[in-house]
């Protein structure tokens, strides 16, 4: 491929609403452009690192005995309203009508496709187990993509769903597609991904893992022991504290705490450490507006996903009003009015000498004692686990946490799928049952963004071998000049024969636009032929990542073209 042909242009300012780097690369570099808000359009950069993911993930699915299919885009309302899930989920799925005013809905992720498609073939045990996997573009309706392809609205996407008749085969399979991921990010140049503990989400089922790249622009955060090497997402980390209860319990008081409304004025105005404080978040059920208090340690954050969890319903932050039955800023379990759903946090069991509020306007109460105050209440996991936290595998105050960017999931659904939608099976002794599902999602454009994001520096990409565009990349300086057009034309097609991928530029244009360009399409290899090295009978091999940098004699170029990659690899 010659350079000048190459569609797409290249600019040295970063666009103004870049706010990570592998966007802004991806953008200046001529990898995509933008069409709307989370959709883009794809250059031949771009299009041969995702091919050249897509193939090591086919590789890795094939060999364990995954087979390829493709499940439409657009898909009958009816297959989800079959799982429940039209229903359930909100308005990331799109959901139209096509011309004869059927209802149709853009797929977001396919179980219900995949059920569809093998209920009729796996009516028997002896089908099983098998599994099925898909490369394709879905949908998902983000309220706020960001990132450029970290977090878009189209996107392609592996999916694969397995099929078993025990929990045991599933949990084998599930460790084998663990492992194949572990290959598929090592091979693709991001071998310190980590897999985590999470929480399943609208996709259902008991256990679940995620894939993080740990950056500081991730959105997601990582709860990792240093200890005992422990690693979930905080959705999911179980927060553990230590509950310390004073010897004598004071007497519940009555205090003005006039215009004071936050946990940190509160415990200001009381001169009482945060820890000693009794916290209220207050949410809304989305079905109809119902009114949920949590009360937790006044150190800790709510975790809206295992309250959703636990719930079993969708929640969201509370509006109060005047209207209201809760005093905003004086919210405490002590004469709570009926009719709210009431829940408190471990961090809270058998503590005492508590502040809280009171409910009643410019009032807080000091000496809640909770066994005492609060003898009818039950406590569960609720807050989000912290920085010095509790492991909770090793009990060891090693917390961290984390950003992260999710590159793949993988889920043990269980017969949430195959029961909703009526698939079975008859086993070895005639019984009717439904097949066991695991689901395992990769996105690809993601993961190449991922890769840009650990891989780079000021001046472009630092493409892995593996998944660059192009493995050798030519910078013809002074082309007019007899000698090197010849030199350079010459090895452009001696190393396309021998079976490397080569991007040639000989453009009559500065060293520095020609370098630059380099540094932006970020193949790891580049041999810069220009009059000065012919004088001296040498060609330059630089690699991008500028661990190797030497002057070669010409005759000798392509054993050292033949071992650089090979150091590269």
């Amino acid at each position: 491929m010659k350079l000048e042909k190459l569609v797409g242009d290249r600019f040295k300012e970063r666009p103004a609403d870049c706010v990570i780097d592998s966007h802004a690369l991806m953008l200046r570099g001529g990898y995509m452009k933008n069409v709307a808000n989370g959709i883009y359009s794809s250059y031949m950069p771009l299009r041969r690192i995702t091919r050249k993911i897509e193939q090591i993930i086919r590789e890795e699915m094939d060999a364990i005995d995954g087979q390829e299919v493709q499940f439409p885009v657009t898909m009958p309302a009816s297959l989800w309203q079959e799982s429940g899930r039209y229903e359930s989920i909100g308005d990331e799925l799109l959901r139209f009508k096509d011309r004869s005013g059927q209802p149709m809905v853009l797929g977001m992720t396919h179980e219900e496709a995949a059920v569809h498609l093998v209920r009729e073939y796996g009516q028997s045990y002896a089908k099983y187990p098998f599994m099925i996997y898909q490369i394709q573009t879905k949908f998902r309706d983000e309220a706020r993509p960001r990132g450029g392809l970290i977090r878009v609205r189209e996107f392609t996407m592996k999916d694969a769903y397995s099929f078993h008749t025990s929990q045991e085969d599933l949990e084998q399979y599930y460790l084998r597609c663990h492992k194949a991921y572990e290959r598929i990010f090592a091979r693709c140049g991001v071998p310190d991904v980590i897999s985590v503990a999470s929480d399943s989400g609208m996709m259902g089922g008991s256990v679940s893992h995620e894939f993080m790249l740990l950056t500081p622009i991730g959105e997601d955060s990582i709860a990792v022991c240093d200890v005992c090497g422990f690693s979930a997402n905080v959705e999911a980390a179980e927060c553990k504290v230590t509950n310390v209860r004073d010897e004598v319990s004071a007497p519940l008081t009555l205090t003005h705490t006039p215009d004071i409304h936050s946990i940190e004025d509160v415990c200001a105005f009381l001169n009482m450490p945060k820890e000693k404080s009794c916290k209220a978040v207050v949410y809304q059920r989305n079905a109809d507006d119902s009114l949920i208090v949590l009360f937790l340690r006044g150190d800790l954050d709510a975790n809206e996903t295992k309250l959703r969890n636990y719930l079993g319903c969708e929640i969201h932050p509370a509006v109060l009003t005047e209207e209201s039955p809760l005093l905003a800023g004086f919210i405490g379990p002590c004469g709570l009015p009926e009719g709210i759903t009431v829940l408190y946090d471990n961090s809270l069991k058998d503590t005492n000498n508590l502040s809280c509020g009171a409910n009643q306007a410019d009032h807080h109460y000091v000496g809640l004692d909770m066994n005492r105050d609060v003898p009818e209440a039950e406590y569960h996991d609720f807050a989000k686990a912290t920085d010095g936290g509790i492991c909770p595998r090793c009990g060891k105050p090693a917390l961290k946490i984390h950003r992260g960017v999710e590159v793949g999931n993988i889920f043990q659904l269980g017969v949430k799928y195959s029961k909703a939608m009526g698939m079975t099976y008859l086993d070895n002794e005639g019984k009717s049952k439904h097949p066991i599902m695991g689901c395992y999602g990769i996105g690809v454009g993601r993961l190449a963004a991922s890769v840009c994001e650990a891989h780079h520096d000021d001046y472009g990409p630092i493409w892995p071998l593996a998944i660059a565009p192009w493995q050798i990349h030519i910078c013809a300086v002074r082309a007019d000049d007899p000698q090197t057009r010849q030199q350079a034309d010459a090895l452009y097609e001696q190393l396309q024969a021998k079976g490397y991928e080569v991007i040639y530029d000989d453009r009559s244009v500065s060293a520095g636009i020609m370098f630059s360009d380099a540094d932006l399409l970020g193949v790891p290899l580049r041999i810069v032929v220009s009059p000065r090295n012919l004088k001296d009978g040498c060609l330059e091999l630089t690699s991008r990542d500028k661990s190797l940098s030497e002057k070669v004699p010409v005759d000798q170029i392509f054993e050292a073209v033949e071992k650089a990659l090979a150091s590269l690899k």
